[in-house]
């Protein structure tokens, strides 16, 4: 049997500074040596990943932390490409703003929706600054009975790290919602963190507003990790059987 190795792309504006980004090869590592998930991991710039075709042929998208983008365009096509294909996608912190942002946008109609940390006087804040920061913030999350994200991490209950300052405005919820995007996840006071699509509406689509990255030592990857890897060998094993 043929064994092809699935393709991630890793979006995000790569930087030592960003303590997630340093940790993402020593998770890939763990995903090899401890899951026997071995991923072919590309770093694709926010740039390029709005060029056509820029994230085609991949089995997986995660779009990273490290917020503002330096194309928040390209950021976006990235969410948008993972949605509309069926492609594989896990976004954190930035990556979960993002995702909502896209899905307002071009889902929910919301063609002026922004993120307050581009665009501080704009009207239409999808993304709006937390009441309190959420910055080397550790927290509860309360997972949702019957979710995606609970299958994925085993439990209603989990404890989260942050790095973050903005998040989802409470007013857009409902429209949200009613176009399909379901939040799972909320901490103590009832704040979204995690949102997903369901699995009539896409294969593996998930984002959490805390960072799985910086989970424990480093030495093994987060449940959420884990499962985007499960998520794109499974994508990449579909495609083989298709094209051969």
């Amino acid at each position: 049997m043929t064994y092809v190795t699935p393709r991630i792309a890793l979006v995000g504006d790569r930087s030592p500074a960003v303590r997630s980004h340093a940790r993402i090869p020593g998770l890939l590592d763990a995903l090899a040596e401890h899951d026997r998930l071995v991923l072919d991991a590309y770093w694709i710039p926010t740039e390029d990943a709005g060029a056509p075709d820029a994230l085609a042929g991949f089995d997986a998208i995660w779009l990273l932390p490290g917020s503002p983008y330096r194309s928040e365009a390209g950021a976006l096509a990235a969410v948008r490409t993972a949605r509309e294909r069926g492609i594989p996608f896990l976004g954190t912190c930035a990556g979960f703003q993002h995702a909502v942002l896209e899905y307002a946008r071009d889902v929910c109609g919301l063609a002026d929706a922004v993120h307050a940390e581009e665009h501080p006087d704009r009207e239409e804040q999808v993304i709006a600054p937390l009441s309190c920061s959420l910055v080397g913030h550790e927290g509860a999350v309360t997972v949702t009975p019957g979710s995606l994200a609970e299958r994925v991490l085993g439990t209603t209950r989990t404890q989260e790290r942050y790095h973050c300052a903005y998040g989802l405005n409470a007013a857009y919820l409902d429209r949200l919602r009613a176009h399909g995007l379901r939040f799972s996840g909320a901490d103590e006071s009832g704040e979204v963190r995690i949102l997903e699509l369901s699995d009539q509406d896409h294969p593996f689509f998930l984002a959490s507003l805390f960072q799985p990255e910086l989970s424990g030592d480093g030495t093994r990857a987060h449940a959420m990790i884990r499962a985007l890897a499960g998520a794109a060998v499974a994508h990449a094993d579909t495609a083989w059987s298709v094209s051969a």
